[in-house]
């Protein structure tokens, strides 16, 4: 694993957007102090720490007449992407002030005010400059994007991010939709130069690493994604219009987060728990009762919100499998803890029955084909068998006796988390599993000891080059996993690594 790699799975996807928007702005003061840019870094100070108190009293304000649960992290992000779209200035101008002001506390209360069942429709950055721009006729310069100097820092600090959210799909549906239709509606038919001046000096990247890939405002699925990719690079050329009426980069995103409302699960839930008990030795399985129903697919995850005080770098939100069934009343979280364990976990550990937590944004590709008649392989490695006790259970549930067989492997025969699941589908849907205990001999039924590896998966599954391999657990086994494979000859579209935002 490279170094990059071991940064990324040691920070949410939250602060490494936060830490790259403050270098955008140190980087941006420091070169206007040389004189290397235009901008007065005392204006981009002045300009920042308002609308951070801005965004910071609107949220406030919204947080108590809503009862909602604040997410510290958004609103230190919502502000600095203003601070970075909208030209910095002085204290004296007036107007400027104004319009700060005016875009920052309604990018904040679109948060809460254009939001249906507690989750937010628009990228409140977007909608507070663009409702600015049609109300008091100041719009955004997008300034951090259209200055050359910065575009390196732009480009690599956001590959990271999409590298670290894994979500090239929609940005390179974007990109290429957007590049395109600015191509082909250049003025006097100028393609080259139409298509340079866009990758150097419009918000191209910006609004594609950053504001595009705000978890909330995407759709679930990887096709929805590509969709919602194109939609917003359509409207992204400078040169589509509706009449005299011509789009922005904000218009285009706020119209491409409608389409993703009305694709995408709706609304946050508030969850109760009603049951902690311990799975295997270090994992917990905390059960909760959403406030109302919700549908998902088994082997979907959840964004979890759990505030609490002095939280580390890691922030107060997660995302998590799904362990329960879509077929249950519950929302089943199976957690490993490690020592030391993070603030969110403690904070979770301490919960009480009916205390609550909420959750938002249902989503993941990790889920079972709708082919009844593909023959798949499980391989879970510890807390990664989360997805694999929500498919099971279902399956279960749903009579669907599907060719399965599950390679589940951990260090020690204690540490094997919803046996009783896995042993019971054996008995009613005949799906075989074998448990690879590594660092132990065992003699409990069904185990292995050994890791599991190219000979085992040949020994018990021989028609392995017909099956598809569902793969979850650490990142490392996973890369692992996949390389094995491919060096076995199984296709790379037969093979599913479960993955979401924040894994680390």
């Amino acid at each position: 694993m490279t170094y990059i790699d071991n940064f990324l799975n040691k920070i949410t996807m939250y602060r490494l957007v936060l830490q790259y928007l403050i270098v955008l702005l140190v980087t941006a003061a420091t070169f206007g102090f040389f004189n290397i840019l235009p901008n007065n870094p005392a204006n981009i100070a002045f300009s920042t720490l308002l609308i951070l108190a801005v965004c910071w009293v609107t949220q406030t304000i919204f947080v108590k007449g809503f009862g909602a649960i604040p997410n510290v992290e958004s609103l230190y992000i919502t502000g600095l992407i203003l601070a970075l779209i909208i030209s910095p200035v002085a204290s004296s101008d007036y107007a400027g002030v104004g319009f700060i002001v005016f875009a920052s506390s309604w990018a904040m209360a679109s948060k809460y005010i254009f939001a249906i069942g507690k989750k937010h429709i628009f990228n409140p950055a977007a909608f507070g400059v663009a409702l600015s721009a049609l109300l008091i006729g100041q719009s955004a310069t997008w300034w951090v994007a259209g200055n050359i100097p910065l575009l390196p820092i732009v480009i690599l600090g956001g590959l990271l991010i999409v590298r670290k959210i894994r979500r090239f799909d929609l940005v390179i549906g974007f990109g290429i939709t957007a590049l395109l239709t600015i191509a082909l509606t250049a003025n006097g038919g100028d393609y080259l130069t139409a298509v340079t001046q866009t990758l150097l000096h419009s918000s191209l990247f910006f609004l594609a690493f950053v504001m595009l890939t705000e978890p909330l405002t995407m759709p679930p699925s990887r096709w929805l994604r590509i969709i919602y990719g194109g939609i917003v690079g359509l409207l992204f050329a400078p040169n589509i219009h509706i009449g005299s009426f011509y789009f922005t980069p904000e218009l285009a995103l706020l119209i491409g987060n409608v389409f993703v409302y009305f694709v995408s699960p709706k609304g946050r839930f508030t969850l109760s728990l009603i049951e902690k008990k311990e799975l295997a030795v270090g994992t917990f399985e905390f059960v909760f009762a959403p406030d109302r129903p919700f549908s998902f697919r088994p082997g979907q995850y959840l964004e979890w919100t759990l505030a609490h005080r002095f939280g580390d770098n890691r922030g107060n939100r997660r995302y998590f499998t799904v362990a329960s069934s879509p077929t249950e009343e519950v929302i089943r979280l199976g957690v490993k803890f490690y020592k030391p364990a993070s603030t969110f976990k403690r904070a979770l550990w301490a919960m009480q029955i009916n205390d609550t937590l909420s959750a938002s944004h249902i989503a993941g590709d990790f889920v079972l084909p709708n082919d009844k008649k593909k023959k798949l392989v499980f391989i879970a490695g510890g807390i990664g068998v989360t997805p694999f006790r929500s498919m099971v259970q279902y399956l279960v549930d749903k009579k669907d006796a599907r060719s399965v067989t599950l390679l589940y492997s951990n260090k020690l025969a204690s540490e094997i988390a919803y046996k009783e699941v896995f042993d019971s589908a054996e008995q009613t849907i005949g799906m075989k599993t074998i448990y690879a205990i590594t660092d132990e001999q065992t003699s409990v039924p069904g185990t292995y000891h050994g890791f599991i590896d190219a000979t085992l998966i040949v020994r018990e599954i021989p028609d392995y080059k017909e099956r598809i391999f569902y793969i979850s657990g650490p990142h490392g086994m996973v890369e692992a996993f996949k390389t094995t494979l491919h060096d076995m000859g199984v296709s790379r579209f037969n093979i599913k690594a479960d993955y979401f935002p924040g894994f680390a």
